[in-house]
């Protein structure tokens, strides 16, 4: 009866989405808002429709947020167009790196010295709080793979690096806790954490894809059946392969199936030769794979297309829509989740710990950076703002509770995690509209 339930639950808030999107469209509040209210709405503290021990839970809370981040990361990484050189990787480097170290840095004070935190539980919290999320950051990110923005492409940038590059600090975090008082461990952690497992992630991944799209477009145009090739396919074994292959050779496998979404991406634009318009808007996407014949597959205008783009084009609308599919049904699944155990873990001090996060370290942390011509100082000021957190904390917290965390850190953790979060969603939810319609009004008035 309780996975019963469970069906029901989770079929009755996406009728209520779906029903009701034409409203929220309208409205100041993103739908991950919306999730988190229903989710607290039907839990223990509502109508107790819903409940879930998290402590029971960890194991494939662990493994269903993993797949929900993997999935958001190779659609980011699709949706990045620009070459490498551009000066909008600049600035989605600059906040992936420097920023994010010093918002670790930042909450980690925060927490050590404000609250009376060991180091060790300091460093793992302000770790797991660091990365933005590229699941819940869908309406500040890039809108499709033309979109060059430099706001939209440094923050989908940055989500897609830094849940990747946010794993050594929370391993750091781990290791003061086990080895506090014996340092002895850094070195090696340093070596194998930082300046071997981010490099090599990125690679494994960058190239799988570019040679997995390369060899795909070859067969499909020999064999002439660009048409009706499986994308999804393509796209669930390309995510896994990039995440096996990293995770094999001890590199991370975020940044990995990132950088795969990256590659294939950047393949289609070396295969086609089209630097300003991505191949998926050449063509439009296959309709029915099964039951559809060739010639009438693919609809437009395609006669003046070369193979190769009409390949591509199919090939990275359909991986695409499914990845945004999956990512968004993931993401009312799992908001829905913390909505059902957020008063439970409610913890009054994350209204300190969410507020100078939000308000102050994130903001601070990318006003210091020399970012130049690069941005002005109102796209400083909205960068500052949407550092928005969710599913990639919160499959760290529970990466760090099934790694041998003593009962009152792994409390600590949890509740502060869970409410920080919670509170980046809303707070943020309600924000980002009206904020972004005030930016791109402004873009109009000085073009």
């Amino acid at each position: 009866m309780s996975f019963i339930l469970w069906v029901a639950v989770l079929g009755a808030v996406l009728l209520t989405l779906a029903l009701t999107s034409s409203y929220l469209r309208w409205m100041p509040v993103t739908t991950s808002a919306v999730c988190l209210v229903l989710g607290a709405a039907i839990g223990p503290a509502g109508f107790g429709l819903l409940k879930l021990d998290t402590a029971d839970a960890s194991i494939w809370m662990e493994h269903l947020t993993e797949v929900a981040v993997l999935f958001s990361l190779f659609v980011c990484g699709l949706k990045l167009r620009s070459p490498l050189k551009h000066k909008n990787w600049r600035i989605a480097v600059g906040l992936a790196g420097p920023v994010m170290l010093l918002t670790i840095v930042g909450v980690c004070m925060l927490l050590h010295y404000a609250l009376q935190l060991s180091w060790g539980a300091s460093v793992l919290i302000g770790s797991i709080l660091a990365p933005t999320d590229p699941v819940l950051a869908a309406l500040v990110q890039v809108n499709d793979a033309r979109d060059d923005d430099s706001v939209r492409f440094g923050l989908s940038g940055e989500a897609g690096l830094n849940d990747g590059i946010a794993f050594p600090f929370v391993i750091l975090g781990l290791l003061l806790l086990q080895h506090e008082g014996n340092p002895g461990w850094l070195g090696d952690w340093v070596l194998r954490s930082l300046i071997w497992a981010v490099p090599a992630g990125f690679l494994t991944g960058y190239w799988m894809g570019r040679g997995i799209g390369r060899l795909t477009l070859a067969l499909r145009i020999k064999n002439d059946d660009s048409t009706l090739s499986p994308n999804d396919y393509l796209a669930l074994a390309l995510i896994a392969l990039a995440y096996v292959g990293a995770e094999s050779i001890h590199a991370y496998g975020f940044l990995s199936v990132f950088a795969a979404g990256l590659g294939l991406r950047q393949e289609e634009v070396s295969s086609t030769g089209n630097d300003e318009l991505p191949a998926e808007h050449l063509v439009q996407p296959v309709v029915g794979h099964q039951n559809v014949e060739p010639q009438h597959a693919v609809h437009g205008d395609t006669d003046n297309l070369e193979d190769t783009q009409v390949a591509a084009g199919i090939m990275m609308g359909d991986m695409l829509a499914f990845g945004s599919l999956v990512e968004r049904a993931m993401e009312v699944f799992l908001v829905t989740l913390l909505g059902v155990v957020l008063i439970a873990h409610w913890d009054w001090r994350a209204l300190l710990v969410g507020g100078v996060l939000f308000f102050l370290v994130r903001p601070l942390s990318v006003a210091v950076m020399p970012w130049g011509r690069l941005l002005d100082w109102r796209q400083r000021m909205l960068i500052g703002w949407f550092g928005i957190r969710g599913i990639g904390s919160l499959y760290y917290l529970f990466y760090a509770l099934n790694h041998g965390l003593g009962q009152s850190v792994s409390t600590l953790c949890m509740d502060l995690t869970l409410s920080v979060v919670a509170l980046s969603i809303l707070i943020h939810g309600i924000s980002t509209q009206p904020t972004l319609a005030r930016y791109e009004r402004r873009k109009k008035q000085i073009i």
